[in-house]
């Protein structure tokens, strides 16, 4: 098992930037890759961007494409998001989400609040 604390968020104008935090403790040699999703009011949870342990590839929701950027700093066990150039439709709960294992068990963090206001 894994636990993952988040950080940052917070309310930010249209076009400016942010940047999420999620640092994993437990087992965390097991972990295969680290991502991140969001949530807005009444809509799905979505995968924003993605990381894999090894070789740190990444993917992205093409919505996010250009603008955020999902990094790793495995010494501290820590993934971050940038998120940059901010728009409304951001606005949502976002959760950082570990899969662990050759069954890729995910674990997800608590959740934090971004909100850009226009």
């Amino acid at each position: 098992q894994v636990q993952l604390v988040q950080s940052g968020g917070g309310l930010v104008q249209s076009g400016g930037s942010l940047r999420l935090s999620c640092t994993a403790s437990g087992s965390v040699s097991t972990i295969y890759a680290m991502a991140w999703y969001r949530q807005a009011p009444g809509k799905e949870r979505e995968l924003v961007a993605s990381i894999t342990n090894r070789d740190r590839s990444t993917d992205y929701a093409d919505s996010v494409k250009g603008r955020f950027t999902v990094s790793r700093d495995n010494a501290k066990n820590t993934v971050y998001l940038q998120m940059n150039n901010l728009k409304p439709e951001d606005t949502a709960v976002y959760y950082c989400k570990a899969y662990l294992g050759l069954l890729r068990t995910g674990y997800w963090g608590q959740g934090t609040q971004v909100t850009v206001s226009s």
